[in-house]
């Protein structure tokens, strides 16, 4: 449980703060844009970078700025395969005060940076997000339930592993029972919150109380209070 709390949270910080190092980037290239004056370069060379699994080349661009000054920078965006080739000719933007931070410009030179920390920014906070916004909907459940549901006794049945949910190499445990509705004859079955031990030796009565909703029986809660605490 404390994995997946820090784990939602960590999550959603991180997606949070990429998204707005992308609003940022986003505002810092715009604002370069506006100030930057257009020259045409020559690609001189493509620069390897080399990592474990893969290279990476990076475009050399030589121009000339508005003074008559030959400026020779490295685009700070690389690909494999590249996306330029040596004596290609390409649309440069710099600023005249800084003509050594000159970006080629295409799409992914600019807005690459924002775009690809806004992806991840959203895959983040989406994940973290719907982890949060599923803890709150569930406490807000639990709590409607404990003030307006009905308490029925279901028959154990037996503990499963949750499969489905994995941390740090463990799936949780859940009580399984099952309640047959006294007026329709409907069988119900229940299944408790995660749980992060084993409870099968500590359950030594036959039934489980359940809170349910009358008006919608998918909505319930497993009462297992009568287990003891997992210590910290």
């Amino acid at each position: 449980m404390k994995t997946l709390n820090i784990l939602k949270y960590a999550f959603t910080l991180i997606g949070a703060g990429m998204l707005v190092g992308a609003v940022m980037s986003y505002s810092s290239t715009v604002s370069f844009i506006e100030r930057a004056t257009e020259a045409t370069g020559t690609v001189i060379d493509l620069e390897r970078s080399r990592s474990s699994d893969s290279t990476t080349y990076y475009p050399v661009v030589v121009f000339e700025d508005i003074r008559g000054r030959e400026i020779e920078f490295r685009s700070s965006s690389g690909s494999n395969p590249p996306s330029f080739s040596r004596g290609e000719s390409v649309s440069v933007f710099y600023e005249p005060s800084a003509p050594e931070s000159a970006r080629i410009n295409s799409f992914f030179s600019l807005w690459g940076l924002p775009m690809i920390l806004g992806g991840m920014g959203l895959v983040f906070g989406a994940i973290g997000g719907g982890m949060l916004l599923f803890g709150w909907k569930k406490s807000r459940s639990q709590a409607y339930l404990k003030d307006h549901g009905t308490e029925v006794l279901a028959i154990f049945s037996s503990v499963e592993q949750n499969t489905s949910l994995t941390v740090n190499g463990r799936n949780p445990f859940r009580i399984v029972c099952q309640w047959q509705h006294p007026q329709t004859g409907e069988l119900h079955v229940f299944r408790s919150d995660n749980l992060w031990f084993d409870p099968s030796n500590h359950i030594h009565q036959e039934t489980v109380p359940v809170l349910v909703d009358e008006a919608n029986l998918k909505r319930y809660w497993v009462d297992t209070s009568f287990l003891p605490k997992l210590a910290s």
